[in-house]
């Protein structure tokens, strides 16, 4: 079985025999080299896998000539990336602008120079891996910003669970409902174009903060087992301001961003109403920020289908339909008609994330 050439790949487009052959004796000793004769069978090699690493493009071919060849080759984005240095007879020098502004590197001019052909070869290679190499690096960095920003947002998350023993899976869940709803509604209805695949993913990354300011919570009244009096529960109730304000503090020297943002409307709007009865703002309608809304129904959803000390457990489809029936009233109606749609995903998440304080659904 024959070894794969795993050398760097150039391709030559040119309509004339000649200029391809001079060109594949200068390189065939460093690089795997591929020819097309028009400009067409060079669009189709560059397109197919492995790629050419480099493409050295005719200006002058009868029928699509090497500016069309270009000007396709930067339009899609399976071959955009591929460098291009276009091939150019002493007289033709005036066109060097014309090949800049469709995305061309470099010219190579004829009759070839050995030296200058090997060098300007070479040279963009060496570019390309370069920059190849920092856009790895940049993902790879990325990767573990995004997973160390998620540990540690699961980790903050945790301090307010353990401090609250019957919250159990209660951030899996509420986290799990969230992206259901987002990408339903990403995908459908009118709050399609507040909800990009990145803010979706986004909503999931920061909806485990939705109860982290109740670590500020004393435990008289974050664990008292039973009803909490009027000034216990006004207390308990500034628990999304603990929140907002913990995230105000780390705001001042990482800036403002996405997340930050969607995380502290996230947690201020969780306990509002759409009638104008919740707190701590008493917003209502679209006023209350959508990821607010969006958190209400995830949190409320599970604090039904999970047992308190001072009540007990609903099922899944007694707690679907009080939801339901506060379509309008504490839900948005939007998120409401979501949740119908996929109520039973919520109870199989539920289910996949359930602890011993869950009743059987």
């Amino acid at each position: 079985m024959a070894t794969p050439d795993t050398r760097q790949r150039v391709l030559i487009i040119d309509d004339t025999p000649e200029n391809i052959e001079i060109l594949r004796q200068l390189l065939r000793a460093d690089y795997a080299v591929q020819a097309a004769i028009n400009g067409a069978k060079g669009l189709e090699i560059a397109r197919n896998l492995p790629q050419p690493d480099i493409i050295l493009l005719d200006i002058m071919m009868p029928g699509m000539d090497g500016y069309e060849v270009c000007r396709r080759l930067k339009s899609e984005p399976a071959t955009e990336h591929i460098p291009v240095v276009f091939i150019t007879a002493l007289d033709q020098t005036g066109h060097e602008t014309t090949g800049l502004e469709l995305g061309a590197v470099d010219y190579i001019r004829k009759p070839f120079e050995p030296l200058v052909v090997r060098a300007r070869v070479n040279n963009h290679l060496r570019l390309k891996r370069y920059e190849q190499g920092l856009e790895d690096l940049v993902q790879e960095r990325t990767a573990e910003l995004a997973l160390t920003q998620q540990v540690t947002i699961e980790a903050l998350a945790s301090l307010a669970e353990y401090r609250d023993s019957e919250t159990g899976g209660h951030i899996k869940r509420t986290q799990h409902y969230m992206l259901a709803l987002a990408t339903h509604l990403g995908e459908h209805g009118p709050y399609r174009a507040q909800l990009d695949p990145r803010t979706v993913e986004l909503l999931f990354r920061c909806a485990p903060l939705h109860d982290i300011g109740k670590v500020a919570i004393p435990d008289r009244i974050l664990l008292k087992p039973g009803k909490l009096t009027a000034e216990e529960f006004e207390h308990m109730k500034r628990h999304v301001e603990y929140g907002a304000n913990a995230l105000d503090v780390a705001k001042g020297p990482l800036g403002s961003s996405h997340f930050l943002r969607l995380a502290r409307e996230l947690i201020l709007g969780h306990h509002e109403r759409w009638d104008g009865r919740g707190y701590p703002g008493g917003l209502a309608g679209e006023d209350i920020p959508l990821a607010g809304r969006l958190m209400a129904l995830a949190d409320v959803y599970d604090a039904l289908i999970c047992m308190r000390v001072y009540k007990d457990a609903l099922t899944h489809a007694e707690a679907a339909s009080l939801i339901i029936a506060e379509r309008g009233a504490h839900f948005d109606p939007v998120i409401v008609d979501a949740f119908a749609e996929l109520a039973d995903q919520f109870q199989a998440i539920a289910r996949t994330y359930s602890d011993h304080l869950l009743t059987p659904a």
